[in-house]
């Protein structure tokens, strides 16, 4: 299996357009990124659930997910599912995460993700940050739309295993969804991880990366 790095990680931004986004597709990434590099600032942006329980949640679900870093979280109020009728808030809410920050990496949905709330900021996404590096991250669900990821983010066993923990800890408003559960999370992680000879991994897509082979 091939290894790349983005070289050093000061700042990174990782995007959801619904609380749990962030954490089901790339939470064990962030808790490995995040002990690797103690201070790392990362911005995240949530279209959706702002001003209730689910806010709530993701406060307390993503300081959990990202220990030691400088986390800023913006919640916004888009209705859940209806992010084409409200294409410029969003648009205007990626526009300016774009001017508050130039970060190293990206998180951020799959852009051929069934759900239409999720594909559409991962189109916005690619909008206004061209020249960055971005990981579409992946979403069990009904919809079965798992693809043929690019790129896998290999994790310990520990790792795994505490992203399933948080996420039945922190999202108590999200358990009675048949497909939430130890065994739907922990699956996808074992088969990614065969897919790059590691016990676990997260899986993204890849668009767009630019090499630096010549050093």
């Amino acid at each position: 299996m091939i290894r790349l790095g983005p070289g050093p990680l000061e700042r990174i931004v990782a995007v959801g357009a619904h609380c749990d986004d962030i954490a089901i597709g790339a939470g064990a990434t962030l808790l490995t990124m995040c002990r690797a590099r103690p201070g790392l600032r990362v911005d995240a942006l949530v279209l959706s659930g702002g001003g209730g329980e689910r806010e709530q949640e993701e406060r307390a679900a993503l300081a959990a997910f990202c220990p030691g870093a400088d986390l800023r979280l913006t919640v916004l109020k888009l209705p859940d599912g209806r992010l084409p009728a409200h294409w410029d808030e969003a648009k205007a809410a990626v526009e300016d995460l774009r001017g508050r920050c130039e970060p190293d990496l990206l998180l951020a949905p799959r852009t051929e993700d069934a759900h239409q709330d999720h594909r559409g900021l991962a189109r916005l996404v690619t909008t206004a940050f061209r020249d960055h590096l971005v990981l579409g991250y992946e979403i069990v669900k009904w919809d079965g739309d798992l693809g043929r990821p690019t790129a896998y983010q290999p994790l310990s066993p520990e790792t795994a295993e505490q992203k399933v923990r948080l996420l039945q800890e922190h999202y108590p408003s999200q358990r009675h969804r048949p497909w939430y559960d130890r065994e739907a999370f922990l699956g996808l992680a074992r088969i990614r991880g065969i897919e790059c000879h590691a016990r676990y991994a997260e899986a993204f897509d890849v668009t767009k990366a630019t090499l630096n082979l010549g050093g």
